[in-house]
């Protein structure tokens, strides 16, 4: 029986044959917008149809946004509700209990897992849900109940916070869906080494799991090396080499309260390695450190997205340029310089590109020797280029 949803249609000279081959959004330039599909509430469903009024699929809408509508299901009768959360929640924990033997993970990646918009990270009985959609906020006690009948979590922290919601016209906050807040940073598992995320005040959900096989990459060539994490967050890098003999671990962070919790990871990976904490600017920190002729053996610089969307694009590959120059003068000889980008806008030729500009300026050679992505964990969604987001290039400096 079809349910009574409102319809949505395409222009014209909209490429339908995009959507149909499993583009999960439709841009608000590409539909055909009257008074009637500009009031529809945020978060509400709808049918969408190509301009011959051929049906594409059911998606939620958000007029609010640019991304104006996102594609939920096939099937125009789907009844978006628990059940239908159960079975998209369950598919997504087949994957992942597959590829950990802890329940420490990216469990829900919104539309590389079918949940557009939606994202949770799982600490063991945890749960930290971001809606970076509106349909989400309008579905969050289906969601919950999912959650609890798949998982029976002891708490779910919904963490809506960041520039995702703001671009959706979202409210940002953050609140328990169900359970107590910790009042303390969760111990972390990762890599052999122990890490601290702090869920109800740190960045995002806490903790990057996306780094998960790099920071492991990194982690094999640090044995009996001196290594610089800049842009450390948590010390993401640097306790993964130090989980494995690095001799001597610098972290680089502009927050003190993430330095503050990579330093009680420090403790608790009970290392036995002497570990450094650095506040400020990162790029002050490497030029300061260069005009000391310091040297490491493996520098790392993860930092956050200077290209998040395609207006900073060029500024942003600068930025990267800039960091890889930096960073280049602190390796010895023979050493291993790791940069990283997590900017969508920047897709890996053009980051690929700048990393290598940079290292050249700084009058260096090099061997790429390892192009890594997100982890498994992070599936990329075969149509949405968005979900590639994550690049990480390692390489021997000459």
């Amino acid at each position: 029986m079809q349910r009574d949803h409102p319809v949505i249609r395409l222009k014209p000279k909209t490429n339908a044959q995009r959507v149909r081959h499993g583009f999960p959004w439709v841009y608000d330039n590409e539909l055909v917008t009257d008074r009637r599909t500009k009031v529809l509430p945020p978060g509400s469903l709808a049918v969408l149809q190509d301009h011959a009024q051929n049906v594409l699929g059911l998606f939620a809408v958000n007029p609010n946004s640019k991304i104006f509508a996102r594609k939920l299901s096939d099937n125009v009768d789907s009844l978006i509700g628990p059940d239908w959360f159960v079975q998209k929640v369950t598919k997504a924990l087949v994957l992942r209990e597959q590829l950990y033997s802890q329940p420490y993970y990216r469990l829900i990646h919104a539309e590389a897992d079918y949940l557009p918009g939606l994202i949770i990270d799982r600490f063991e009985d945890l749960l930290v849900i971001q809606p970076n959609a509106a349909w989400v906020d309008q579905l969050m006690d289906e969601l919950v109940e999912a959650l609890k009948n798949v998982l029976a979590p002891t708490s779910i922290v919904i963490n809506g916070a960041g520039r995702a919601r703001v671009l959706e016209g979202l409210d940002e906050s953050r609140c328990m869906a169900f359970g107590d807040m910790p009042t303390a940073a969760i111990e972390v598992p990762m890599n052999g080494a122990i890490y601290f995320a702090d869920v109800a005040e740190g960045q995002k959900t806490g903790i990057f799991y996306d780094q998960r096989p790099n920071h492991h990459f990194v982690q094999k060539l640090s044995a009996g090396k001196k290594v610089l994490d800049v842009f450390s967050h948590v010390g993401g890098f640097g306790l993964a080499a130090m989980a494995n003999g690095a001799t001597e671990v610098t972290c680089v962070d502009s927050s003190q309260p993430a330095l503050d919790l990579a330093v009680r990871g420090a403790s608790a990976t009970q290392a036995d390695v002497p570990f450094e904490i650095i506040k400020g600017d990162a790029f002050d920190v490497m030029i300061n450190m260069a005009s000391q002729g310091k040297i490491f053996d493996i520098v790392v610089c993860d930092p956050p997205a200077f290209a998040p969307q395609k207006a900073s694009r060029e500024v942003g590959l600068r930025a990267y340029e800039r960091v890889a120059r930096l960073a280049s003068a602190l390796v010895a000889d023979g050493g291993y310089l790791a940069l990283c980008s997590c900017s969508h806008a920047a897709d890996l030729e053009r980051f690929r590109a700048s990393c290598i500009r940079g290292i050249g300026r700084a009058g260096r050679h090099a061997q790429l020797i390892h192009t890594g992505g997100a982890g498994p964990d992070h599936p990329h969604h075969m149509a949405l280029a968005e979900s590639s987001y994550l690049k990480t290039l390692v390489f021997r400096m000459q």
